[in-house]
């Protein structure tokens, strides 16, 4: 079965910030039956009534009121199936507006690994009013696209309710480890081994692009390391080592005046045409089309 590519929703009762890095929307029904999933969102579900029953890669979750649910991209979801009155609060967040709340400075993989595996939190009633406040005047930011400021409260209002969920989710996977639900041996090795991975490309600020460099710093093969990160994060290291890379390029765009040759040059590009191919293959744009974009919005979100 074909699986059908998840993108944020239109319509009335949607709001979006100017770039579409965030969409939220007060009712959301569930998905549809079939293989679904987003490689560019991650979702933030609060059930506010009803439930609803799916599998999540190799999951079943049962969500049901007052519980939290959040999605990570590239991940499969099938089988949805909910009560007539089921009901959610969602905020779909990419790849960069979660890049833009320093989340994966606060936490390392193997925090993004066992939030991968333990996804869903029950809320009490003083922590649902406390998610459900932070998502209330996140909408009404981004209804009042007019107001001072108003990019940079956003970013602020969304970087503080992914530290809440981050705290919650955080107690919910150290109950479990209590209970023996989380694996150690080899699967804590992988964990670890998958943690310096992600420090090295961090560390490097996109200057690392080839997988078997990584690998090599390692002491493991580029086949291990695939496996490893295939089975801890459903990710490729290729697709890894891209991901900073663009991080890296994109804070260069935006928040510096270097040029083209001046970027390709910090980054280990072999020319500036090299470097602008790699972008258009990720962007679908020239990277002076990407500043111009940001930088256009950016004014406009300013007037």
């Amino acid at each position: 079965m074909d699986i059908v590519e998840l993108r944020p929703p239109v319509g009335e009762g949607v709001f979006r910030s100017y770039d579409d890095g965030l969409v939220v929307l007060d009712h959301f029904k569930g998905f549809s039956a079939g293989s679904v999933r987003s490689l560019d969102y991650g979702i933030v579900l609060i059930c506010t009534s009803g439930m609803a029953q799916f599998a999540y890669d190799d999951q079943i979750i049962k969500l049901g009121q007052n519980e939290l649910f959040v999605y990570f991209a590239h991940s499969v979801i099938e089988n949805f199936m909910c009560s007539s009155d089921f009901d959610c609060r969602e905020v779909w967040f990419s790849r960069g507006e979660l890049w833009d709340t320093n989340m994966y400075g606060m936490s390392t993989l193997s925090d993004l690994v066992a939030l991968k595996q333990h996804p869903k939190v029950a809320l009490s009633d003083a922590e649902f009013l406390k998610l459900d406040t932070y998502y209330q005047l996140l909408c009404q930011n981004l209804k009042d696209s007019n107001a001072q400021l108003g990019h940079e409260i956003m970013h602020s209002l969304f970087s503080t309710l992914v530290l809440e969920i981050l705290s919650l989710l955080r107690g919910n996977i150290d109950e479990a480890a209590e209970g023996g639900v989380v694996a150690g041996g080899s699967k804590l090795h992988g964990k670890l081994l998958a943690d310096k991975f992600i420090e090295i490309l961090e560390q490097s600020d996109g200057r690392i692009r080839r997988v078997d460099d990584v690998a090599q710093m390692l002491n493991v093969t580029p086949k291990y390391l695939s496996k490893l990160l295939m089975k801890t994060m459903n990710r490729k290291p290729s697709v890894m080592v891209s991901f900073f890379t663009l991080r890296a390029i994109e804070n260069r765009l935006r928040y510096t005046d270097k040029t083209m040759q001046q970027i390709a040059d910090e980054l280990n590009f072999s020319s500036a045409s090299a470097f602008g191919k790699f972008f258009r293959d990720h962007h679908d744009m020239t990277p002076l089309e990407y500043r111009k974009k940001y930088h256009e919005d950016t004014s406009d979100q300013t007037k």
